[in-house]
């Protein structure tokens, strides 16, 4: 069995990254073969709306044409049994470049032909985590579950096997809060997974 973490967080070291590495720590340990790949490595773009991936009879059917340093990574998303994606939340919703990545991935495999959703013809798990340093109550008030979690989790589907989400909230920013701006966070109410 394959598994592949994608860290969309900018920090290799610190919350995201760190449950990622638990998740894969567990996959191996069950004889998984297992790799994070660190997306703020790489050099790449977001999907170009070229369309090459509908195109009839094309070579790029299902796959993303665009040939950068996340051509790679997405080939070997395909090849696996697993995908477990992580992003601390930004501005109320996940990093650019897991955006980017979402985008280029499902966009290529999703079918615009009537009754077929999916142009993947395998069964890729998936789980997403989710890192955040508000507390549960904001949000649970701001409705994430909903509009951000539960969508993604759905947009995962389009890769034909189950997807599920874990939330991590009230996670450290810093090493050291006396040195920053940021009275509103009480230092010692956050979860420390660095």
């Amino acid at each position: 069995m394959k598994v592949i973490a994608v860290n969309g967080s900018p920090r290799k070291n610190w919350n995201t990254a760190t449950l990622l590495q638990k998740v894969l720590e567990g996959a191996k340990s069950v004889g998984a073969q297992t790799e994070i790949i660190h997306l703020y490595d790489l050099d790449f773009k977001g999907c170009t709306s070229c369309f090459a991936c509908k195109r009839k009879d094309g070579k790029n059917v299902g796959r993303c044409a665009m040939r950068d340093d996340l051509t790679n990574v997405m080939e070997k998303i395909m090849e696996s049994d697993v995908l477990f994606l992580g992003s601390p939340i930004y501005f109320g919703d996940v990093t650019a470049g897991i955006r980017a990545l979402l985008e280029r991935l499902l966009f290529s495999n999703l079918s615009y032909n009537e009754r077929h959703r999916s142009v993947f013809q395998g069964k890729l798990s998936s789980g997403f985590i989710y890192t955040m340093n508000v507390p549960e109550e904001f949000l649970k008030k701001a409705n994430y579950e909903e509009t951000i979690f539960q969508h993604n989790k759905n947009l995962l589907q389009i890769l034909g096997g189950p997807s599920e989400y874990m939330i991590a909230t009230d996670t450290y920013q810093f090493d050291d809060y006396s040195k920053y701006e940021a009275s509103m966070f009480d230092e010692k109410h956050t979860t420390y997974s660095h």
